[in-house]
């Protein structure tokens, strides 16, 4: 029975299908292990190896793995529910098959030896970006790379024997014997209605230029990765400022994330954005592209200290307008969830040169003092507000967005439910 690859589609006429795990529980006690019968095909039908999912299932589970791919037996040691490994397995598609940007199971792995990293891109949509590897397959993949990567074992004898051929056809080829080949079959008369040309249409022509484009952008993956941070920074900063002049910068937001992960170069990308995105409107700014900046710095405190550090230089360009205003901009960073309280705090711990001379940097953290000082008896007080409340019912904090400090006002209680019954109805 065959499952759909992407089990949270629930169309029965969805392409992508993958059969149904089977699993086999073999010997007792201590030897007791489950054999994955089918694995092979359930690879195949992801397009990974089949020791990938088989090392997923020992990561998740804290077992033991072992692979016999002569005799196609993959096991993982103790006794597992077949259920219960279907489940988990939808864990590793999500993380390694699925492309994040369109949910096609159409990826291939791309793995660098040389920086530790594993890159993916989808034939479907295009998308190209790095995995997470953080999870303990990733050793195990970056140690067994598929077998048409570079640096994999089949690739490696694969091209011991082309330089062997070469050597040996150097040596006799001209002076082999061309009577040895053979003539061709007889073409059969039927086929004289097919066409055999390459079609010429506008849109055939453009159909092969995106897939040599898309071939390109896979020679180039692994290539720009070897490139210093330099250059993979000047990289992103030319493919964002493209974006810019083209026009297309507003909706561009998920593709300039995974140029940034491609790259490898995700926690600089707000130092870059600041660059080529703000100006001394940069307070309507801020609103316009917050999606942008929100998928850099969400979760990302390194990404946000780069944003900080990107406020410093704009301030810089434009002293006379930004320098008075900086709390007021600093306040808007932090209601947009572009900067993180406690990541404020720490940037107003130490004043630093790192990108602006320490004149400035000084200036710019007086002017940064009310903003810090409000942060704090914020902090101050919304920890006090639970005790505060225990204390006294009636009274009731509230937040004006227009004020610089919190308000309190007093609730008056509400009348019993008694007293509810009597009322003047000319009072109306």
């Amino acid at each position: 029975m065959s499952v759909n690859v992407n089990r949270s589609v629930a169309d029965q006429f969805y392409r992508y299908k993958m059969p149904r795990l089977i699993a086999k529980v073999e010997g007792k006690g201590n030897g007791i292990k489950t054999v994955i019968v089918n694995m092979t095909d359930v690879a195949k039908a992801l397009s990974r190896p089949p020791t990938y999912p088989t090392k997923f299932f020992g990561c998740e589970l804290g077992a033991q793995t072992q692979f016999d791919a002569k005799n196609d037996r993959f096991i993982v040691n103790g006794s597992h529910e077949a259920n219960k490994l279907q489940d988990m397995l939808d864990i590793f598609i999500r993380k390694f098959v699925l492309c994040p940007e369109c949910d096609n199971p159409e990826t291939d792995l791309h793995i660098n030896p040389k920086k530790q990293t594993i890159g993916n891109s989808c034939k479907a949509c295009g998308y190209r970006g790095m995995l997470d590897t953080r999870h303990k397959l990733c050793t195990f993949i970056l140690k067994n790379p598929p077998e048409n990567e570079p640096g994999s074992v089949k690739e490696k004898k694969e091209k011991k024997n082309r330089k062997k051929d070469k050597e040996n056809g150097s040596g006799s080829g001209e002076a082999g014997n061309h009577n040895d080949i053979d003539a061709p079959d007889v073409v059969d008369g039927d086929d004289d209605d097919e066409d055999w040309a390459e079609e010429t249409t506008e849109e055939a022509q453009r159909r092969r230029t995106e897939e040599i484009s898309a071939h390109a952008k896979n020679l180039t993956l692994s290539e720009d990765l070897e490139k210093t941070l330099e250059e993979r920074v000047n990289i992103f900063y030319n493919f964002v400022k493209q974006k810019r002049e083209d026009g297309a910068i507003d909706a561009a937001d998920k593709e300039i994330l995974a140029e940034a992960e491609r790259l490898d170069v995700t926690a600089m990308g707000p130092l870059i954005l600041s660059e080529l995105l703000f100006d001394e409107n940069i307070r309507n700014q801020i609103k316009k592209y917050k999606r942008h900046f929100l998928r850099f710095c969400v979760n990302n405190k390194k990404a946000q200290k780069y944003l900080l550090g990107g406020f410093e230089c704009l301030v810089k360009l434009h002293q006379a307008q930004l320098l008075p205003r900086v709390p007021v901009i600093l306040k808007d960073l932090y209601d947009a969830d572009l900067v993180e309280e406690d990541v404020i705090l720490s940037w107003a711990e130490k004043v630093s040169k790192k990108y602006v001379s320490k004149e400035l940097a000084k200036e710019i953290h007086a002017k940064a003092a009310p903003f810090i000082k409000w942060l704090k008896e914020a902090e101050e007080e919304s920890e006090g507000s639970e005790e505060e409340e225990a204390e006294d019912e009636n009274v009731e904090v509230v937040y004006d967005s227009s004020a610089r400090e919190l308000k309190v006002e007093t609730v008056k209680p509400d009348k019993p439910d008694e007293e509810e019954d009597y009322f003047d109805i000319d009072a109306i």
